[in-house]
């Protein structure tokens, strides 16, 4: 043996005692939070001490390890963020290439107590994410064909061929879980507003083949978040409780739902005849529109300088640019 195999050996007895490990692969899987602005995301899921998040200014970048079982290799989860809601889209593009695309998951954190910014923040966010993903999958198709296939077919995983609903819902590309947050607030809304929120977010996650999870500051709440974002990002079991009552906070793993349940649209038959929807998708939000009306989109301006932002401050740094400035 080479001075180079010896070191290799010892390196690997000394990380792998017991040779538990041995042949086992680890698994690297990648997750991109997104949602309403000033959301407090990553932070809230994965952050166990005591401190105060801090808000994400533009795409922010965090990882986590978990070993399956004692001395075995840890499996990695790369955490991304993006902040600014809906104001800086074109960063979706860099943490989503064909190179990690088999193993990444989309969520979407929608603020529960602005119904009115929810379907604009979630259309927007979802609309660019699927053409950055289709743009990928249609490249794949020509370079790595069977990995292009793998991917489109695991869109069905959550869905049994023999479900009632196979053949009319539309799923994500990638698997995607949507969270809704600040439920403390949420569950003071007069009782008819939280069924048509509720309603809403039930179909579109239905529709899209997502887990839907309700959450606030409440740690039970927040646990119940975790256990679709550990699956995500290490494997681990699924949750197979379903909360779909309208009074208390939602929890429906991927296809434990359906139109059936769900029920049609929450308005009047005379009202919905008067609607002109191409899908259901498109009469589920003209529905959801005319209780909650859109706000402007001034979120889409995002004018804050990074610069002047106090959690950046580096005292020599800013010392300098005021000498500089002045």
């Amino acid at each position: 043996d080479t001075l180079w195999d010896i070191a290799i050996a010892e390196v690997e007895k000394r990380e792998n005692p017991e040779g538990d490990g041995e042949g086992v692969e680890i698994s690297e899987k990648s997750i991109l939070f997104m949602g309403n602005k000033n959301g407090i995301l990553t932070k809230s899921f994965f952050l166990d001490r005591e401190e105060i998040p801090k808000p994400t200014l533009a795409l922010e970048y965090t990882f986590g390890r978990r070993a399956r079982r004692h001395n075995t290799p840890k499996d990695i989860a790369h955490f991304w963020e993006l902040g600014g809601g809906t104001s800086l889209l074109e960063l979706i593009r860099i943490p989503i290439t064909s190179s990690n695309i088999r193993a990444f998951a989309i969520v979407l954190v929608l603020d529960l107590s602005k119904p009115n910014e929810l379907w604009t923040t979630m259309e927007s966010l979802l609309q660019v994410t699927r053409n950055h993903v289709n743009k990928i999958l249609t490249k794949l198709g020509k370079t790595n064909p069977e990995v292009a296939t793998e991917i489109k077919q695991k869109m069905w995983n959550n869905l049994q061929k023999d479900h009632p609903d196979y053949e009319l819902v539309d799923p994500f590309p990638l698997p995607l879980v949507i969270i809704g947050s600040k439920y403390d607030i949420f569950h003071e809304f007069d009782s008819e507003m939280r069924k048509i929120i509720s309603k809403t977010l039930r179909f579109v996650s239905h529709y899209y083949g997502a887990s839907l999870v309700f959450t606030s500051k409440s740690e039970a709440l927040l646990q119940k978040a975790r256990v679709l974002i550990n699956n995500l990002a290490f494997g681990f079991d699924k949750s197979k409780s379903v909360s779909v009552d309208h009074s208390r906070p939602l929890f429906i793993p991927a296809g434990l739902d359906s139109l059936n349940q769900i029920g049609p649209p929450p308005a009047s038959d005379s009202d919905i005849g008067k609607l002109r929807a191409n899908t259901p998708l498109e009469l589920w939000k003209k529905v959801f529109e005319k209780t909650f009306p859109p706000t402007s989109s001034c979120d889409l301006q995002y004018t804050k300088d990074p610069a002047q932002d106090l959690q950046y401050a580096e005292y020599e740094v800013d010392v300098m640019r005021a000498q500089k400035n002045q």
